[in-house]
């Protein structure tokens, strides 16, 4: 990358943060080019020139925090932690997010409401897909997802979880949230069957045949 290319991808950078800024603050509507531009520091042709319309800006700016939202996920998987801390992690970022994009959405023209659906759906099936394909595998391999069990399933369930989750998000308040994740998080590897008493009815299992 070049000295302009550069420049260029800096400028851009900024203006996502603007952007982002001022349309989580005041709704799309009453947010213009102009303000953009003032805040961004830079003119409201370069905005133009590098976007077009402003409902293109706000699609791409969407798309630009969701790769850093993906970022996050993926240094939380390339992370130390343990195959539980990480699912704890992921899960609680993904119901800020969720809880981020329905905040979101409500604020974009109606008319190009579809058309913005459409694409991150897209996103969705070829980066967040390819994501959780890694999170699965990671969990099998260390032991915490059945291997039996399709991704397909695995995938759904985790979608379900986070789901409910964010709107448990939405009703309660983060304090609340986070003080029951552990509890959250049992539920979601052992389900409504204590983690002792599966241990317990393995052993059972596993043990001889009395005669």
């Amino acid at each position: 990358m070049n000295g302009y290319e550069r420049r260029k991808q800096k400028k851009i950078e900024q203006i996502y943060s603007v952007s982002f800024q001022l349309f989580s603050k005041h709704g799309f509507q009453k947010v213009s080019v102009n303000e953009i531009a003032q805040n961004a520091k830079v003119s409201p042709a370069t905005i133009y020139n590098y976007f077009g319309t402003k409902e293109q800006l706000y699609v791409g700016m969407l798309m630009n925090w969701m790769d850093k939202q993906l970022e996050q996920y993926e240094n939380i998987l390339d992370s130390e932690l343990s195959f539980p801390e990480k699912t704890k992690e992921i899960m609680l970022l993904e119901a800020r997010n969720l809880k981020i994009l329905s905040d979101e959405f409500p604020k974009f023209p109606s008319s190009e409401l579809n058309r913005l659906v459409q694409t991150v759906e897209s996103y969705n099936e070829q980066k967040v897909m390819q994501f959780f394909m890694k999170f699965v595998a990671l969990g099998k391999q260390e032991g915490f997802i059945h291997k039996d069990q399709t991704d397909e399933m695995t995938i759904l369930y985790f979608t379900m979880y986070k789901n409910e989750l964010g709107r448990y998000w939405a009703a309660s308040n983060e304090e609340s949230v986070y003080r029951n994740m552990d509890q959250w998080m049992e539920l979601f590897f052992y389900g409504l069957v204590s983690r002792n008493q599966e241990q317990e009815q393995g052993e059972i299992n596993n043990s001889p045949t009395r005669e």
